[in-house]
């Protein structure tokens, strides 16, 4: 089973936690039902995702092969054969069609500006796959914008308002991770001699100042996300202090991309940083705190 978890990419599936976002804001977590319209798009969206990836790895293989870490991909080293591939990726596409359906059922709900962002994700991500990852800046533009539909979902299926620094912060926070990856390829492509097309447009130089400029945007969006009416009056005033766990976060970020190069895979931050992990549980808490006992 190991082999098609890595097809599937189900490690990458932690980016999907953002259609919780929306819920945990809102101070309604402990409500069963929005909760399982949350797990209901969580699904969905980590399915679509892995239709992606398939479909992504399908199309990248004879590259991959040349990769010294994609070439260990189950479809790149030929643990599964493009046929097999093609065919979870079409039980996947039915499912998730069917998952659709199912919750709009279950809820009785209509689903369509749902359905609708699911369909524009896996519709801008084929041309995601085919070219537009090839084209510098529109690349970036559209892994970022892949994170806001993916709050956007959580918001549609719950029914949950969405403020525009809410949407604007989640943009620039999947940029700055966006450029981070390319810096890191780009530093991988020098000590191996070996690059892609994709990096064309980019070097090194470049994604250190946009990254800059991204993580300047990020904590201003924070800020202003904190300071924001709605967020004051819905919870404490003690909410601006979390900053100080953003800003951490982000160095602690920048040092990892700029002095130890280690950030070619966002997510392996997540997984493999003690001090952004607890950083992470930290502002959970302190949200948690005055979010659900701020009485």
């Amino acid at each position: 089973m190991k082999k098609y978890f890595k097809l599937l990419r189900v490690e990458q599936w932690v980016k999907n936690l953002f259609v919780f976002v929306p819920l945990f804001f809102s101070g309604l977590f402990t409500d069963t039902n929005l909760l399982s319209k949350s797990i209901f798009a969580f699904v969905i969206f980590s399915l679509i995702a892995s239709v992606v990836y398939i479909l992504n790895d399908y199309n990248d293989i004879e590259a991959d092969r040349k990769h010294p870490e994609k070439r260990k991909r189950p479809l790149a080293s030929g643990a599964i054969s493009k046929p097999n591939a093609l065919i979870i990726l079409s039980a996947l596409l039915a499912i998730d069609i069917a998952l659709i359906f199912v919750a709009q059922y279950i809820f009785n709900q209509d689903l369509w500006k749902f359905a609708a962002i699911i369909g524009f994700y896996f519709l801008m991500n084929i041309a995601y796959t085919f070219k537009l990852k090839h084209v510098p800046i529109i690349d970036i533009f559209i892994i970022a914008t892949g994170f806001v539909l993916r709050v956007q979902a959580g918001g549609y299926i719950t029914g949950i308002y969405i403020s525009q620094w809410a949407t604007l912060l989640t943009f620039v926070l999947a940029l700055v991770l966006a450029i981070g990856k390319r810096r890191g390829e780009l530093i991988n492509a020098q000590v191996s001699g070996k690059t892609r097309k994709a990096l064309d447009g980019y070097n090194v130089q470049f994604a250190d100042i946009a990254l800059s400029i991204s993580v300047t945007l990020a904590i201003v969006c924070y800020i202003m996300f904190t300071l924001s009416p709605e967020i004051q009056a819905k919870l404490h005033k003690g909410v601006f202090f979390t900053v100080v766990f953003v800003v951490f976060a982000f160095l602690r970020y920048l040092q990892q991309t700029l002095v130890y190069n280690r950030t070619e895979s966002p997510t392996k931050i997540v997984y493999r940083d003690r001090y952004i992990q607890v950083i992470l549980v930290l502002w959970v808490a302190a949200f948690l705190i005055l979010i659900y006992f701020k009485k």
